[in-house]
């Protein structure tokens, strides 16, 4: 992971992703979501939004995507009784 003066985290990939996957830590922890593709296609890299503010203690180590799609709530159905 590195850094960029935009404030986006730009992530080598091994293996494509797709715009919107959600990128965590060792321990499952949301830290970004991936906003585009950049880069040629045999080493891709993902320019990702940070979720949490301290995203300075996870560059340079290894992150990982979320396999499993979040479930979203239906937020119209929120508050009908």
């Amino acid at each position: 992971m590195h850094l960029a003066n935009s404030g986006r985290v730009i992530i080598r990939l091994r293996r494509p992703l797709e715009e919107g996957d959600y990128i965590c830590d060792d321990s499952g922890r949301r830290i970004g979501r991936v906003t585009e593709l950049i880069g040629p296609v045999a080493a891709p890299f993902a320019s990702a939004i940070s979720l949490t503010n301290n995203i300075k203690k996870y560059v340079g180590s290894n992150v990982y995507f979320l396999e499993e799609p979040v479930m979203k709530r239906n937020k119209s159905r929120r508050y009908r009784r």
